[in-house]
């Protein structure tokens, strides 16, 4: 069964199980990061567009280290593709962004 949020538009993201044991997969970082991860794209510091449709919910964890969750919306609901840590901050502010706790 799949783990839901939602996005800062109301629209349910789904992280499947598959899509889960994908990710920890290549980033082993994340394994015990799974709210965490759900819980950057419904309470993300911001949002930003990705090259192909996608968005990067970008949240702060602390010690200038960020979790980014990419995922996917539809019509009817959206799902995650991909997450992973970053302390290059600088690299995702050069993307256009779509939201902003700030703001």
């Amino acid at each position: 069964m799949p783990l839901i949020t939602s996005a800062k538009n109301g629209l349910t993201i789904r992280l499947t199980e598959e899509r889960w044991q994908h990710i920890t997969a290549g980033h082993p970082e994340l394994l015990n990061l799974q709210s965490e991860t759900l819980q950057a794209i419904e309470n993300p510091d911001k949002i930003l567009e990705g090259n192909n449709g996608e968005l990067l919910a970008v949240k702060l964890l602390g010690d200038n280290k960020y979790l980014v969750t990419i995922y996917k919306e539809a019509e009817e609901d959206g799902f995650v593709i991909t997450a992973y840590l970053t302390k290059r901050i600088n690299s995702l502010n050069k993307r256009k962004e779509v939201w902003s706790r700030s703001h």
